[in-house]
């Protein structure tokens, strides 16, 4: 896997509500920017997604490929692909919630691996933006 993206932002919420809005996969494309669609094809004992497939528009990225999760209470949620697209050929994200005393903050981390070739740093910019655009559409979605 590639060097990995990754960024933070404090949130004001607790790690609950913040994780219960990272499960809400479905409704992604409302406020994470390059998600045009999530659909959940299989769900885990607690309910929360475990495999679900995406239509992703990133700009130099567009695909569709399905990924697994595993989720750890309301502390951390990482992913995989296990569908690969077109494009994507490997995908490995994950979200850390941890209390701060003013917020939780929120880290996400993403590798993306791609079929096709493309230069180090456009694929870089594409995930910084990937996850910068996610990172700001759920604080807004859980502070809003």
């Amino acid at each position: 896997m590639a060097d990995r993206t990754s960024s933070s932002i404090t949130v004001d919420a607790d790690r609950a509500r913040v994780m219960a809005v990272i499960a809400d996969l479905p409704s992604y494309p409302e406020w994470a920017g390059q998600v045009k669609s999530a659909e959940v094809l299989t769900s885990a004992p607690d309910g929360r997604p475990a495999t679900v497939r995406f239509v992703l528009d990133a700009g130099v990225i567009s695909d569709t490929y399905t990924l697994a999760y595993t989720w750890h209470d309301d502390e951390s949620v990482s992913w995989r692909v296990i569908e690969p697209g077109k494009m994507v050929a490997a995908l490995d994200g994950s979200y850390l919630l941890a209390e701060t005393g003013r917020g939780v903050e929120v880290t996400y981390e993403l590798a993306v691996d791609l079929a096709v070739p493309m230069i180090g740093m456009i694929k870089r910019k594409a995930e910084k933006v990937i996850v910068d655009t996610a990172l700001k559409g759920l604080k807004k979605r859980v502070e809003g």
